[in-house]
């Protein structure tokens, strides 16, 4: 058994696509990186072992959850560790590159790894001389890099050469080094699909295709020419983890909320999200409401589709969990949760008021509707319908006019195609239907084989 299977503890989240980390010391205390404010699976972990955290170590600013660390801090004392270069705005103790730590048998070294963000830090965990792992955060991926655009278009290309430097300088720790980074499959930041979440800086430099590219130019131009799309939340978040989120004193609750409270929020400014499951909203819902349905990802299409400065009205099916809701909204820095309406839609339609549906479709019961495919563009060139037209979901709502008249919207299962239908119906279209499925259905039910590539024209 080595130091991981005995000391190290991953705390995936599959719906961000991130790992945090917590480090059992041997003594009773823990080191934990990169957590998120969802601290759940956390103090899960910590009490299973006995556990209290000492240290919150952070790798760089994150753009994709709030950190934290500073919850970590209230709760237990811990000592928050992170870039002094990230002037975070609360207390802790800033590091630099090739300070140390303490941790009372083991070390903490930081190292210096700008790519992602400026001030970004791995942490080199050492056993005296000997090299257990590093913490990677948001440089060395498995088989990849973490993309180098969150700060601006126009400082890509510098923080990609950054990166390029960063990888380069773990590349020459032990080949047995354990790697360890946040970003996994799933994440946004540029994490390639796959089941592996920790490697070997071995294994990196045999299989990563960043780490054999032949210079600093071809290295640039592979990893940005590998960046999609974005979450809109990645935009302010990193600001508000260095100011550090707000502590957290009590569980925030969801209120019940009756037909005529719901309809007032409404009419000065609240958005209703309809988190029940595809077919539920198509069934029936309020006109206008966005459905988003709670699942691993409801995080991130809440903060890609929705502001975080309304007050948001949730409706919900009574089997399904509020306080899930409100922890994933709460992750990402939605607090302003008014509210869920009492009764759900059965209390809805019976004070009198409209609903609206969806067409809900099958395969074999799609006729011959345009179809508009809103999966990533990575998704559609692995595999479409012949035909499709492509228009990724984050980017419906500024652009609802170039949907075809008629669509088929289709994503891989329906979720997110059923939330593109409610954008387009609060566009006013509403004259779209939804893929109960995705491509594989619809190309077997109508007898084509999926392509590849992008030969279709963009609208």
């Amino acid at each position: 058994m080595g130091f991981a299977d005995d000391h190290l503890i991953p705390l995936v989240d599959t719906g961000l696509g991130n790992s945090a980390y917590l480090v059992d010391l041997g003594d009773g205390r823990a080191l934990a990186v990169d957590a998120a404010r969802d601290l759940r699976a956390l103090h899960t972990a910590a009490r299973r072992r006995g556990l209290t955290v000492a240290y919150a170590a952070d790798t760089h600013l994150h753009a994709d959850f709030l950190s934290g660390a500073v919850q970590l801090g209230h709760d237990s004392g811990a000592t928050v560790l992170a870039s002094a270069a990230g002037r975070r705005a609360f207390p802790h103790r800033g590091l630099a590159d090739g300070d140390e730590v303490d941790l009372g048998g083991l070390t903490l070294r930081a190292l210096a790894t700008p790519g992602q963000t400026d001030e970004h830090l791995s942490f080199l965990l050492l056993d005296g001389a000997r090299a257990l792992g590093v913490f990677t955060g948001g440089s060395l991926l498995v088989h990849s890099a973490a993309r180098t655009d969150l700060l601006g278009a126009d400082r890509a290309d510098a923080l990609a050469r950054a990166q390029y430097r960063s990888l380069r300088r773990l590349a020459t720790l032990p080949e047995a080094t354990a790697v360890w980074p946040t970003h996994g499959a799933g994440s946004f930041c540029s994490a390639p699909p796959g089941t592996e979440r920790t490697s070997t800086v071995g294994a990196e430099k045999r299989a990563n295709p960043l780490l054999a590219a032949r210079d600093e130019d071809t290295f640039v131009r592979l990893l940005t020419a590998s960046l999609g799309s974005y979450p809109a939340y990645f935009d302010r978040l990193a600001e508000h983890n260095r100011r550090g989120p707000a502590v957290l004193t009590a569980e925030p609750v969801l209120p019940e909320l009756d037909a005529r409270r719901v309809r007032e929020l409404l009419a000065t400014g609240g958005q209703v999200v309809d988190a029940r499951p595809a077919a539920a909203y198509a069934a029936g819902h309020i006109p206008g409401s966005l459905s988003v349905a709670l699942r691993d990802q409801f995080a991130t299409w809440l903060g890609w589709l929705l502001p975080d400065d309304v007050p948001l009205v949730f409706v919900l099916d009574p089997d399904q969990d509020a306080d899930e809701l409100v922890r994933q909204a709460y992750k990402i820095g939605y607090e302003r949760l008014a509210g869920r309406l009492q009764g759900g839609m059965a209390a809805w339609a019976g004070d009198g008021n409209a609903q609206a549906t969806t067409p809900f479709v099958t395969a074999d019961r799609a006729g011959d509707r345009p179809y508009l495919d809103v999966r990533q563009i990575a998704e559609f060139t692995a595999g479409h319908v012949p035909g499709a037209v492509p228009l990724e979901l984050g980017e419906l709502t500024a652009r609802a006019a170039d949907a075809p008249a008629g669509a088929l919207v289709a994503c891989g299962h329906g979720e997110r195609a059923m939330t593109a239908a409610s954008l387009l119906e609060r566009a006013g279209r509403t004259d779209v239907a939804v893929l109960d499925g995705g491509p594989r259905q619809y190309a077997a039910a109508h007898e084509r084989r999926l392509v590849r590539g992008t030969e279709e024209t963009r609208p």
